[in-house]
């Protein structure tokens, strides 16, 4: 009876190590007898105990490593403390295992070297403004090398770059010389602006008025002369029509005679009307000796 719990306590426990569950976006190396087998997938695997064996487990999702702040010389002799970070992702496990000993250790030490060989051929503006080529070069220089390995770079990030203490102190004063000088400029800019916008429009204001002026007076101009043409066109119209109506000297000595007895019956006792007026009047006859005999005129 022991003897058959024994072998089936050591059946159940053959039977619980021969499965393993491998998790999403992880893959194990399996190993038989020392040399690698097959790989195990995510989801529920099966091998034989003690003569298969997982070797290693790893993560297919992008991961990423912290490259140590390395100290490097650029061209001009200025040493500088650059951090940098390093994002990879396996995607052959078994070059992964069996390719290389420690591939992250292999992916710092590619960058560190790679870095310093950069920024030794960079001046230190050029390594202060060249974060993107300094990241591309790198990760060129990883992607040959890490081919082999199973790894992939997906990118490389130049964190950061620190100059020494006195450096930054002396970029600190040219930056704040810097910004100075483009206020300065800016606000000369700004006030010849002004000027000119001023100019402008004092120039465009005069115009105007000038302009307004000018338009003025021709209008006033053509309004008078319409003014005398309508009245010298009524003037020849009333002529017109007075020739058409039949008027002759003598109606018109008639209407002047009307027009002086409408004097007469005014303040004044006495007019005086010019002789030759008293005889054309006297011409039509009755009354030319209505004027002489009535003493209301004479002669002058």
């Amino acid at each position: 009876m022991t003897t058959s719990l024994i072998i089936l306590a050591a059946v159940i426990i053959l039977m619980a190590m021969s499965i393993r569950i491998i998790q999403q976006q992880r893959v194990a190396v399996v190993e038989r007898l020392g040399k690698f087998q097959r790989l195990m997938h995510p989801g529920l695997n099966l091998f034989i105990p003690i003569i298969d064996r997982v070797r290693v487990y790893h993560d297919l999702r992008i991961q990423q490593t912290n490259v140590p702040p390395q100290s490097v010389i650029t061209r001009d002799n200025v040493q500088v403390l650059i951090d940098t970070i390093v994002f990879y992702q396996v995607v052959g496990p078994e070059q992964a295992t069996y390719g290389i000993f420690d591939y992250v250790l292999g992916v710092r030490n590619i960058t560190t070297a790679t870095m310093r060989q950069i920024i030794g051929n960079l001046e230190l503006d050029e390594t202060l403004s060249g974060r993107e080529r300094i990241s591309a070069e790198i990760r060129t220089a990883l992607d040959e090398a890490t081919e082999k390995w199973g790894v992939r770079i997906e990118r490389v990030e130049v964190i950061d770059i620190k100059p020494p203490l006195d450096i930054q102190e002396a970029m600190d004063k040219q930056m704040k010389a810097e910004r100075n000088r483009r206020a300065i400029i800016l606000e000369a800019e700004a006030a010849k602006q002004d000027m000119i916008l001023r100019a402008e429009g004092d120039k465009t204001s005069k115009i105007l008025r000038a302009e307004g002026d000018r338009a003025s007076v021709e209008l006033q101009a053509l309004g008078e002369a319409r003014a005398i043409s309508d009245v010298a066109e009524a003037e020849k119209r009333r002529i017109q029509l007075l020739i058409e109506g039949g008027l002759d000297e003598r109606v018109l000595t008639y209407k002047s005679f009307e027009a002086l007895e409408k004097i007469a019956m005014g303040p004044a006792n006495k007019i005086f009307i010019p002789t030759t007026a008293v005889e054309t009047m006297g011409s039509i006859g009755a009354i030319g000796e209505m004027l002489k005999n009535s003493g209301t005129v004479g002669k002058a």
